[in-house]
C-alpha cells in the first residue's frame, strides 16, 4: 500500500514570483508589475522587479533541486515575456530564456510541467479588458500556440490554468490582486466565462500541436472535512456543502470545475448566475468541456462540516479558540488532503494531483547559518498522512507538488511571508536549503515510505 510506483513527487513556483528581469530582453510590463506600483497594494511595499532573481541564477536553482531528488518541477511562464504586446510578434530573447531552463531542467533529470498562466496577463491586454474582453479566449490560444511550437518537443505536460479563481475573485471582484478591479456580479460572471472558455481553447490547441502531450486544470479549493468520519449523515453533509452554490461565482467550486470537466454549469449555479452568461453561453461548453488526463487542486486548508436540522442539511463547525495556524493565518487542517480529493474523484473521476500545498512559517537564518523548520516539516508529514490515506482508499493520486521550492514574492504579501524550501536572502540572493527540503528529499527518495 501506499503511493503509487509512479507517483509524481515535485515543487511549483510562478513565473512573476521568482523571475526578477521585469523589463529586461524586451518583456512588456504585466499586471502585476502596474499594481506594485499603486501606493498600499502591496503589504511591505515590494515589487517583483528583482524578486529571487532566477531569470539570471535558473542553473543554481535547478542544480539544488537535483542535488534534492526532486524530479518533477512545476514552473510558469511569463505571457509578457514571450508575447510583448500580447498577441502578435514573439520576443526571442524570452523564448531563448525558457528554452535554456527546460533544457537546463531536463540536463539535471528534471521533468519540466509548465503551467501556462500563473496571473502575469500582459498590461496592455488588460487595457483592452483583460479576462472581460471576449477575444480572451483566442488571444489565450495563439499564446498557448507559441508555447506549444517552441516548447513542446520536450515539454509534455502543461497546466492551463492556475487558480482561477483567484485571478477573477481576487483580481476582478475583490480589488485586493492585480488589477484591482472591484466589478459587480454580471461582470464577474463574464470574466469566468471567458476565463474557461481560454483553458478550453489552450487544450484544444495542445492536442493539435504537441505530441503525446497531457494536459490539466490548477483551481484551487478549501475542501469540506466531516466533522465525525464515522457518522454518514457528517460526511454526507460535508460533501454537500463542498458542491453546493453559495453567493460569490468566482469561489464556487463547481462553477468553475463543473463546466471544464462535466461540460455543463451546475443548475444550483445557474439559478444564481445563469441570467448573467453571454447570449448563446451554451454552444461554447463545447469548447470548455474538454479532455484532461490530470485534475489538480491548489489545498492549503480546509473547513469543518457536520449535519443539521436546517434547510441545507449541514452546518459549518467553528474551530477551537486557539486552533494552529500556519504563519500567514490559515488554519491548519490535515484532513482536507484526504476529503478535499476523495470527493473530487467521486465526482469528476479525473486522475489527480496536488498542484500546491505548503506552509509559510516564521522562517529565520539561525545561529548555525542552518534555517530550521520543524513546523513546516509537521505540517508536511500530516497533510501528506492523510493524502497517502486517500490513495489507499482508491482515489486514483498521481502526484503532489510542495508550493514552494523557494521563498518568493508573495503577491499582496510581498517577502513578508515565507512558503518555500530554500530560505532566499533577498538583499543578497543567496539561497540556503532549509531542513525541510532534506525532508523532503528523504520522502521522495523512499516514496513516502517514511511518513
Amino acid at each position: 500500500m501506499g503511493f503509487p510506483k509512479d507517483f509524481v513527487w515535485g515543487t511549483a513556483t510562478a513565473s512573476f514570483q521568482i523571475e526578477g528581469a521585469w523589463d529586461e530582453d524586451g518583456k512588456s510590463p504585466s499586471i502585476w508589475d502596474e499594481y506594485c506600483e499603486q501606493p498600499g497594494k502591496i503589504l511591505d511595499g515590494s515589487d517583483g522587479r528583482t524578486a529571487c532573481d532566477h531569470y539570471h541564477r535558473f542553473r543554481e536553482d535547478i542544480a539544488l533541486m537535483a542535488e534534492h531528488g526532486i524530479k518533477h518541477y512545476r514552473f510558469s511562464v511569463s505571457w509578457p515575456r514571450i508575447l510583448p504586446d500580447g498577441t502578435g510578434k514573439v520576443n526571442e530573447a524570452g523564448v531563448a530564456f525558457y528554452n535554456q531552463l527546460i533544457d537546463c531542467m531536463i540536463e539535471h533529470g528534471i521533468r519540466p510541467w509548465m503551467t501556462i498562466y500563473h496571473w502575469d496577463l500582459p498590461a496592455c491586454l488588460q487595457r483592452r479588458g483583460g479576462w472581460m474582453n471576449e477575444q480572451m479566449p483566442e488571444w489565450f490560444a495563439e499564446y498557448t500556440g507559441v508555447l506549444a511550437d517552441r516548447f513542446g518537443d520536450r515539454v509534455k505536460d502543461y497546466f492551463t490554468i492556475n487558480e482561477p479563481q483567484c485571478i477573477i475573485g481576487l483580481g476582478y471582484s475583490m480589488g485586493v490582486h492585480a488589477p484591482g478591479l472591484k466589478l459587480g456580479v454580471r461582470d464577474q460572471v463574464i470574466a469566468c466565462h471567458n476565463l474557461l472558455k481560454s483553458h478550453g481553447r489552450a487544450c484544444q490547441v495542445l492536442r493539435e500541436k504537441v505530441k503525446d502531450v497531457r494536459i490539466g486544470y490548477a483551481p484551487c479549493c478549501g475542501p469540506a472535512i466531516p466533522e465525525d468520519e464515522n457518522k454518514p449523515e457528517d460526511v454526507e453533509a460535508a460533501r454537500k456543502a463542498f458542491f453546493s452554490a453559495i453567493d460569490d461565482p468566482c469561489f464556487m467550486l463547481t462553477w468553475m470545475s463543473d463546466p471544464v470537466i462535466l461540460g455543463s454549469y451546475p443548475e444550483d449555479g445557474l439559478k444564481l448566475f445563469g441570467k448573467y452568461l453571454p447570449e448563446g453561453w451554451q454552444k461554447d461548453m463545447s469548447v470548455i468541456c474538454q479532455k484532461l488526463d490530470f485534475y489538480t487542486q491548489n489545498v492549503y486548508r480546509g473547513a469543518v462540516y457536520r449535519a443539521a436540522d436546517n434547510e441545507n442539511g449541514w452546518e459549518k463547525v467553528p474551530l477551537p479558540q486557539g486552533y494552529s495556524r500556519t504563519a500567514i493565518g490559515w488554519e491548519i487542517t490535515p484532513r482536507a488532503l484526504y476529503w478535499g480529493p476523495k470527493f473530487l474523484w467521486e465526482r469528476y473521476k479525473v486522475p489527480f494531483m496536488i498542484s500546491e500545498n505548503g506552509m509559510s512559517c516564521h522562517d529565520t537564518v539561525m545561529l548555525d547559518g542552518k534555517v530550521h523548520d520543524p513546523n513546516r516539516i509537521d505540517y508536511t508529514h500530516r497533510y501528506l498522512k492523510e493524502l497517502r490515506r486517500a490513495s489507499e482508499n482508491g482515489v486514483n493520486i498521481q502526484g503532489y507538488f510542495y508550493w514552494s521550492f523557494m521563498d518568493n514574492f508573495e503577491w499582496s504579501y510581498g517577502y513578508t511571508e515565507r512558503f518555500g524550501l530554500v530560505y532566499v536572502d533577498y538583499a543578497t540572493g543567496k539561497r540556503i536549503p532549509k531542513d525541510s527540503l532534506s525532508w523532503y528529499a528523504e520522502t521522495i527518495r523512499t516514496n513516502g515510505e517514511n511518513l
